[in-house]
């Protein structure tokens, strides 16, 4: 019992602490995650915390990842990914080899470690980690589509970088290496993490769509969360990761598509909480678990390492992305997107949760360990906290200022009306008399009719800010009919076929509406080259 007060008393501190960073970095050009780190290795040199808790890969993988990864995934918007998905997989996939073996042989040749021994830190620290990009990712505010990229490599190639880990691994402990059977791993545990995470997801998104009870629904999700990675690694020994990631798209585009307004708010305002609580604690946790003096007696190995890995990250961005323009007239990814994804490749929960998991009996582990810390800490306080200075020097975090206008008139439009309607209410109810209701009514009205033209004007010269207006409402237009859907079928007023037959005729009017998006999208990549 005492022991369960301690790790409380712990956790209690910890939450403390994090809310008082998250309410200073409000007033400090910061990320996030970044000043986690920082105030845990305060914390930890200053001694002014102890360190009752210590950082396993169960820990990590089964306890905080879960959540972390199925909240970026539950908020990613699919129709952006489907359209990003080229570039991602690429670096999701043969990219991580590469840089694996990049790293590899730059670490066996700057330290002298056996290759194969360097091989596991290549694979360990392939991957960006998805814990670390996606909070980075938003708390900028970088492109969207930009985003989406940056996400959906992230939570992607956790899988391949897990799979050729176990790979190298074992032909370093047994000296044995076979491609076919690694090829074999790979598409077993990769696909089979998918499939796991696409029938649970379906699944859950179906009982979302149906149930009208928010706190069972959101139970569901929660639910879905940590029995997706449990099932998939425990029962089936596949990928986790993955089967969280595509549990988290199919329940967060299928599921509250057809969903009740009520419903969609508890989910987002539950999920935004975990993902704050679990990524709060866990970088505090790795900041307080960093062991300085360690680090400095490993400075060497470190340096050749952080080295080695931008340039690894750097072949796999500026050497693959020019294959998603085969076939294409402009490119998929444009060039200053490459540059913000090679130095957006932050390491953090992944690695280390990899790093941790190392066998006793590999040659060197304590150094793989120090090389990963290093690492982290590099990409995390020196990556991460520069990396705003690169998206405004590359105009990335810019808005054109038509839009911004836009964005403003909008913006004063509602608020006009809704102070209209306020005084409206207050004129009914006597509080206002037809003398003071009159003067305010047509000093309002003056106004709105202002900002209409002005917003009218703003269409007339940049026609593209309608058409996209357009789209956005037909969409609204189309997931409302799909909500009204969902709720009928709940009332009993439409059969199951009736329901299906329906909601496949909204679901084509939404393909066709991507398809124009796309051509729109193509557009806005062209002016970017």
């Amino acid at each position: 019992m005492e022991g369960f007060l301690v790790t409380e008393t712990f956790i209690v501190l910890m939450v403390m602490v994090a809310t008082l960073v998250a309410i200073a970095v409000r007033r400090i050009r910061l990320p996030y995650t970044v000043s986690l780190v920082l105030v845990g290795l305060f914390l930890s040199v200053q001694r002014f915390v102890a360190i009752d808790m210590e950082l396993t890969p169960e820990l990590i993988l089964a306890i905080f990842v879960p959540p972390l990864i199925f909240e970026a995934a539950f908020h990613l918007d699919f129709r952006l990914l489907r359209q990003n998905l080229a570039p991602i997989l690429l670096l999701a996939v043969p990219g991580v080899i590469l840089t694996t073996l990049l790293i590899g042989g730059l670490v066996s040749a700057g330290t002298g470690l056996l290759l194969s021994t360097a091989t596991v830190f290549g694979a360990l620290i392939a991957a960006t980690d998805p814990v670390a990009v996606v909070q980075l990712a938003r708390h900028l505010g970088v492109p969207r589509r930009l985003a989406v990229a940056i996400e959906g490599e992230s939570l992607f190639n956790d899988g391949t970088a897990m799979v050729v880990f176990q790979i190298a691994v074992t032909a370093a402990i047994s000296g044995v290496f076979n491609p076919l059977a690694g090829l074999m791993d790979f598409l077993v545990v990769a696909l089979g993490g998918m499939a796991v995470g696409g029938i649970l997801g379906w699944v859950v998104a179906q009982l979302v769509a149906r149930i009208d009870d928010r706190l069972i629904v959101t139970t569901l999700t929660t639910l879905l969360a940590y029995g997706a990675y449990l099932i998939a690694e425990h029962q089936f020994h596949v990928s986790g990761v993955l089967a969280v990631v595509v549990a988290g798209l199919l329940s967060g585009n299928v599921g509250l598509a057809k969903a009740a307004p009520t419903t969609k708010i508890m989910l987002f305002n539950l999920w935004d909480f975990l993902a704050f609580l679990a990524n709060s604690l866990l970088f505090l946790m790795i900041g307080l678990s960093v062991n300085l003096p360690e680090l400095w007696a490993n400075l060497g190995p470190i340096a050749v390492a952080v080295v080695a890995v931008l340039l690894g990250r750097a072949a796999a961005v500026y050497g693959l992305s020019w294959l998603t323009h085969l076939g294409r007239s402009e490119p998929q990814v444009p060039p200053r997107w490459r540059h913000v994804l090679f130095w957006g490749g932050l390491r953090g929960a992944i690695s280390l949760a990899l790093a941790l998991s190392i066998p006793f009996t590999l040659p060197q582990r304590d150094t793989l360990l120090s090389m990963t810390f290093g690492v982290m800490l590099f990409t995390l306080l020196v990556q991460g906290s520069s990396i705003q200075f690169l998206l405004r020097r590359l105009g990335l975090t810019e808005r054109p200022a038509h839009r911004l206008a836009q964005e403003r008139k909008m913006g004063r439009l509602f608020t006009a009306r809704a102070g209209l309607g306020r005084l409206q209410r207050l004129h009914g109810e006597g509080l206002l008399t037809d003398e003071m209701w009159s003067g305010l009514r047509d000093d309002y009205h003056q106004a709105q009719d202002q900002l209409v033209e002005d917003i009218n004007q703003l269409y007339a010269d940049h026609p593209e800010l309608e058409r996209e207006l357009l789209l956005q409402a037909r969409r609204d237009a189309l997931q409302a009919e799909r909500g009204a859907l969902g709720d009928a079928l709940r009332r009993g007023l439409l059969s199951d076929r009736t329901y299906e037959e329906l909601s496949e005729d909204i679901d084509h009017r939404l393909e066709a509406l991507d398809m124009i998006e796309a051509n729109i999208h193509q557009g806005w990549t062209r002016t970017e080259v």
